[in-house]
């Protein structure tokens, strides 16, 4: 017997049958990389019925030849952006904030500033790179004069259109930023902070999607790219890695989520410890 939605938009029951969860996971693989093993089903389902209620849909049967349609590009961005999860924090994995501190931040501004160019791969809804806009800041309050820049991208668009507005609960703040980093935050209403205008002014965002083709230049001095590949099967893994070395100077650093490694010993990166990579110099490179 088929499940649907009622009139009203209302959850009666649904059900993802194996044909057409197929289909959605071939979809995400081929758009994003992302692996949906039949272990992810259930998520799968629960965010397909949250666009059905989106577009007043009664069947993912409906659904489904909506994404086989004309329109279904259109609805393609939604789709991809309620498959992503977006599980982020200020200042998570705080070991790779201090040693870029310690190894890019601080050389950089000893050596009087000039061009940094730090990229948050996958930056979700904007925590990793406000805190490196923070880690910045910390070690030179005139970062930007200086010539840092922070690009900051992501699949999700829903997540960037967050990143961007820079609103966050209080709460999250008092529990992960230093104190004396904390006036870069104003309030935005009785439970929220807004992003000031020092660390705004260091990111830009920027949509991308890490399996196509990348409208960015380097090289970049650092790249964050954590807790993404964990989705990836070896072969999107392997490519990935390679790309963004390519993007890092020599010496530049790769950091990656704690579950996250790179096994590929022809990349051109050295682990030093903390899945932190450091790019190696290839012949003829300084």
């Amino acid at each position: 017997m088929p499940r649907t939605l009622n009139g009203a938009g209302a959850l009666k029951s649904i059900h993802l049958d194996e044909g057409d969860f197929r289909f959605v996971a071939e979809l995400a693989r081929q758009r994003t990389g992302i692996q949906l093993n039949d272990s992810k089903r259930g998520l799968v389902q629960s965010r397909l019925v949250k666009r059905l209620r989106a577009l007043n849909l009664s069947t993912i049967g409906e659904y489904i030849g909506l994404l086989r349609s004309p329109r279904g590009e259109t609805e393609m961005v939604s789709l991809l952006n309620a498959l992503t999860t977006n599980v982020t924090a200020f200042y998570r994995e705080r070991h790779h904030f201090a040693h870029l501190t310690e190894a890019v931040v601080e050389p950089w501004r000893a050596q009087g500033g000039g061009r940094l160019r730090l990229w948050s791969a996958a930056c979700s809804t904007g925590e990793e790179p406000y805190t490196l806009a923070l880690t910045l800041l910390k070690a030179a309050p005139d970062a930007g004069r200086l010539g840092a820049r922070i690009l900051a991208t992501d699949l999700d668009t829903g997540a960037l259109d967050r990143a961007e507005a820079g609103v966050y609960r209080g709460e999250a703040v008092r529990d992960a930023v230093p104190p004396d980093l904390r006036r870069h935050f104003r309030p935005h209403d009785d439970s929220r902070v807004t992003v000031g205008p020092e660390p705004r002014a260091l990111v830009s965002f920027g949509h991308l999607n890490l399996l196509e083709r990348w409208p960015v230049n380097g090289p970049f001095d650092a790249i964050f790219c954590r807790n993404v590949m964990i989705y990836f099967d070896r072969e999107t893994k392997t490519t990935l890695c390679r790309r963004l070395a390519a993007l890092l100077r020599p010496g530049g650093f790769l950091y990656l989520g704690h579950s996250e490694s790179l096994l590929d010993r022809r990349i051109p990166l050295r682990p030093i410890g903390g899945t932190i990579y450091e790019r190696v110099p290839s012949e003829g490179e300084v």
